[in-house]
């Protein structure tokens, strides 16, 4: 299939040319710093911050609620993979070659890029991880989809990518993980329940209730009511 129309009076060259001519006027340190963080960096932060929402969704005092919330963070990275898989056959029909074939003037900072150009990869891993910890804890979520923005900006910056490279990777990311969620949910949410229950392996997904903060002191009202000390014992 013909490419997307990468003609000069197309916003989308315009605004390639705008955002990688800040890596032009940049001095090297940072384009070589841009280039490690937009290849490498963001990608490996998003990967520490599912392992960060992890960590704390298998603090959950409940066993079930814990392996809920651990399903809905397994599913993150699971649904940047699945994106990418879907990405595979969309490249190969629109067929778009990457920025730098078809315009002079691009600083491009990574060399070695053969494949097509639409949809980036890069966008499209980076939005389902952010996407998909937001299905599991919404203030991960949203550092997650910051980083992914940051992504999109830096495969523009680096020369790679146009913006509707990017543009597209972000709406494949989000529709994967958000539309195929329910799904995964029901297939995971056994699975990880399954493993609490079994025995080392159970540290996976529950700490178990030894592990859990103890509550807090009862108040003095809740002392003098009647029945607190059997309370107190039951716990």
């Amino acid at each position: 299939m013909a490419g997307l129309d990468d003609s000069g009076s197309n916003p989308d060259v315009s605004l390639l040319y705008d955002i990688n001519g800040l890596a032009a006027d940049a001095p090297g340190w940072l384009a070589r710093t841009m280039e490690f963080v937009g290849e490498y960096g963001l990608l490996l932060a998003l990967v520490l911050l599912v392992v960060w929402c992890w960590w704390g969704a298998r603090r959950r005092p409940v066993l079930d609620d814990a392996a809920s919330s651990v399903a809905a963070v397994v599913w993150a990275p699971l649904a940047a993979g699945v994106a990418v898989l879907v990405n595979v056959p969309i490249r190969g029909f629109v067929e778009r070659p990457r920025p730098f074939k078809d315009h002079q003037g691009l600083e491009v900072l990574v060399d070695g890029k053969t494949d097509y150009s639409f949809v980036s990869d890069h966008a499209t891993l980076a939005m389902a991880i952010g996407v998909g910890l937001f299905v599991a804890n919404r203030k991960f979520g949203v550092a997650g989809i910051a980083l992914a923005v940051a992504e999109g900006f830096c495969r523009v910056f680096m020369g790679v990518h146009y913006p509707t490279d990017v543009v597209g990777g972000f709406a494949l990311g989000t529709a994967v993980a958000l539309l195929l969620s329910p799904l995964a949910m029901a297939l995971l949410t056994p699975v990880t329940k399954a493993v609490a229950r079994s025995g080392r392996a159970s540290r996976l997904v529950w700490r178990g209730p030894g592990d859990v903060e103890p509550v807090a002191a009862l108040t003095d009202q809740e002392k003098a009511a009647p029945g607190a000390d059997e309370r107190d014992l039951a716990a």
